[in-house]
């Protein structure tokens, strides 16, 4: 059995490897690491008005796959799981892996739904909601399969051909405002993915070139205001770091922040 070591904030297992557990070891983040998590905004996003410091827990996908599955289906007969969080802070790759987690429960990888795909250019930043719910979520309600046209964002339109969405236990909808306070009451868990907005900033332009910084930079600052209003990340169940300075194995496990 290992154990969290406070002065180094990494996982004492005993052995070479990573420890295999499902239950979460809180992990007290020492001064040095502690400065990583001192972004005035992010805090404040993170801990409004406690004045706590912030926890890392190191958790495994399986055991939250296996809460997924507990939880009520409250989208028609579909547990909905929303991924938001800002541009660049890991919302796609924690989809993915949850959904891979949620994989072998279910017999079959629940469906994945990414925002990006349904928004009509960057100036449909948040309106683009009525096109997810008129063709996916509404249908799922109803017990029906849904469907939904990707955007192409080389040809700067739709494409012709529809993307189908099953009626399943489980569907992930991932991307910028996916948890709007809007479809909280229908949601069985909503995810707030951070990083710190400097290395967002950077992975973006790693992605899609430096071509697209003045775009960017009007997104980040509508995502900003959307948070602010929505309150996205207080009412989240989990908030996670897409950006963790803590040794752990990524496929199989997320640093869960409190």
């Amino acid at each position: 059995m290992g154990h969290a070591d406070p002065a180094t904030g990494t996982i004492d297992t005993g052995q070479q490897g990573y420890r295999d557990f499902d239950e979460p070891e809180p992990i007290t983040l020492p001064p040095a690491v502690a400065a990583y998590f001192g972004h005035a905004p992010r805090e404040a996003a993170l801990n409004p008005g406690t004045g706590r410091p912030t926890v890392a827990v190191v958790e495994a996908y399986a055991g939250l796959a296996r809460r997924v599955l507990a939880g009520p289906a409250r989208l028609g007969r579909t547990r909905l799981v929303a991924v938001d969080g800002p541009s660049g802070a890991g919302k796609s790759r924690f989809a993915a892996r949850l959904a891979d987690a949620l994989a072998g429960p279910l017999g079959g990888r629940p469906p994945v739904v990414h925002t990006d795909d349904l928004l009509d250019g960057w100036d449909d930043q948040v309106t683009f909601w009525p096109r997810l719910d008129e063709g996916v979520l509404a249908p799922l309600r109803v017990g029906e399969p849904g469907a939904y046209r990707r955007y192409s964002w080389v040809r700067q339109c739709f494409l012709p051909r529809p993307v189908s969405v099953p009626v399943a236990p489980v569907l992930v909808v991932e991307g910028v405002s996916a948890a709007r306070a809007v479809v909280r009451p229908e949601l069985t868990l909503a995810v707030f993915v951070t990083a710190p907005a400097s290395l967002r900033l950077a992975r973006a332009v790693a992605r899609d070139g430096p071509e697209i910084l003045p775009e960017l930079r009007r997104w980040h600052d509508g995502e900003r205001a959307h948070f602010a209003v929505d309150e996205t990340a207080t009412h989240a169940d989990l908030l996670v770091d897409g950006a963790p300075t803590l040794p752990y194995d990524a496929d199989r496990y997320y640093v869960r922040l409190r």
